[in-house]
């Protein structure tokens, strides 16, 4: 009787002793098949380029005694290895612990391939290996890595942040009305961060002012009230800079922090999960607009009752609850409520004054909202930051594909860490 074909995939870079332990776990189910991420795809997981290329990296899984036959898989995203599948054709599909997921379960149990999760175990007398420690290792090494950083992105290395949902309640004179959530998420500079354009441009020069090049290794939350400590000096007089913006910045993945009359949060909760990480930069691309002006006011008519501050945190509240649940429906909903309750709140974001004037193109981020809304793929909009201009940032069906239809488009990589 034939051997049982066992299949497993993954990225294989940084080979190390933890992967041939799992193979060697593996192959106890039967003949062992494998299915490595192309260049590709490690380049849209992961946002850099493999250290080993796909031939390489084939070269060395194929060269494991464990292994009877390793294949590059032709497919993309997390699934890339259908293709692969379906030319193996296994009876066991073998993941560890932390890359199993319900997407492949389902997808085993619909073709009845038998589904086996294995806990990361290391070899009889070696130490526990995985790709993140020994890169982790081998940053502490590299002492040019920050000039590397400085290289890499054209607007340096200190990330930016864009606001999703429920921003303003980080103001004590709205939270004073109703205690909310403010959304968050933290980017790689992967594009030009202009001036003036809602992308906390004034936090990231105070930021660079301590740390010229990169963030330093702390815990995020302590480095987000530093960073707020040292941008609201007590003696600097007048507007003081929302906390949602040093939290944006400093706090990877997506973030949400709680306001309640204070400036200060008085919690913080965040998420690095790569799953609902994809689903947002999947569906978020942001196009540039006209930088808002010296002396534009964003905040002169100012109306803000105590309903309109409820419809803002209830959107807010919706608005995670659908990125959690990686619903692009609701999601494109709950980011629209919040739009809404804010210009109600502050229609200044959308016709701002110019030294308690109307702006002469007063209706150019109006209309700038109407052409972009009018397009079928694009299911929710918003301004960064206060508003008057800069960018619009949309929820659209397909990120990729509305970026390479419209050149304008940017889109954006969540920081991870």
């Amino acid at each position: 009787m034939a051997n049982k074909k066992v299949f497993v995939s993954g990225c294989y870079d940084l080979l190390h002793s933890g992967h041939v332990e799992f193979f060697k776990q593996a192959s106890q189910y039967g003949d062992l098949y494998v299915g490595i991420g192309s260049d590709a795809t490690y380049l849209e997981y992961k946002h850099r380029k493999p250290m080993f290329p796909q031939e390489e990296r084939l070269f060395m899984v194929q060269s494991i005694k464990y292994v009877k036959e390793a294949y590059v898989n032709e497919g993309m995203g997390v699934i890339d290895f259908l293709p692969t599948l379906d030319i193996v054709k296994p009876d066991v599909f073998v993941v560890n612990a932390e890359g199993g997921s319900d997407a492949k379960r389902q997808l085993c149990a619909e073709r009845g391939i038998e589904y086996v999760e294995l806990e990361r175990t290391p070899a009889e007398g070696l130490q526990a290996r995985s790709s993140s420690s020994l890169k982790a290792e081998l940053a502490k090494g590299q002492e040019n890595g920050a000039a590397e950083d400085a290289k890499k992105y054209p607007s340096g290395s200190i990330p930016t942040r864009l606001d999703l949902a429920g921003t303003w309640i980080d103001q004590p004179y709205v939270s004073e009305y109703h205690p909310g959530w403010a959304l968050t998420i933290s980017l790689e500079p992967t594009f030009e961060v202009r001036d003036r354009c809602g992308l906390s441009t004034s936090t990231r020069k105070m930021i660079e002012k301590i740390w010229p090049v990169k963030l330093p290794n702390m815990d995020p939350e302590m480095l987000a009230r530093l960073v707020f400590c040292f941008e609201n000096n007590p003696e600097r007089e007048g507007h003081i800079s929302g906390a949602q913006d040093a939290i944006g910045i400093c706090v990877p993945g997506l973030a949400r922090h709680y306001y309640n009359k204070n400036f200060w949060p008085t919690k913080i909760e965040s998420t690095n999960d790569e799953m609902t990480m994809r689903f947002l930069e999947e569906h978020l691309v942001m196009v540039p607009m006209t930088p808002r002006r010296p002396g534009c006011s964003v905040v002169e008519g100012k109306d803000i009752t105590r309903e309109k501050v409820v419809a803002l945190t209830e959107a807010a509240d919706a608005c995670w609850k659908a990125i959690m649940a990686h619903d692009l429906t609701a999601f494109a909903a709950a980011y629209r409520a919040s739009f809404e309750a804010q210009i109600a709140m502050f229609p200044g974001m959308v016709h701002p004054t110019h030294h308690g004037h109307p702006e002469h193109d007063d209706n150019y981020v109006e209309e700038m909202i109407t052409r972009y809304s009018s397009m079928p793929d694009v299911l929710a909009w918003k301004m960064p930051g206060a508003g008057g201009g800069g960018y619009l940032a949309l929820v659209v069906n397909n990120a990729k594909q509305f970026a390479e239809e419209h050149e304008e488009a940017i889109e954006l990589h969540i920081r991870r860490q």
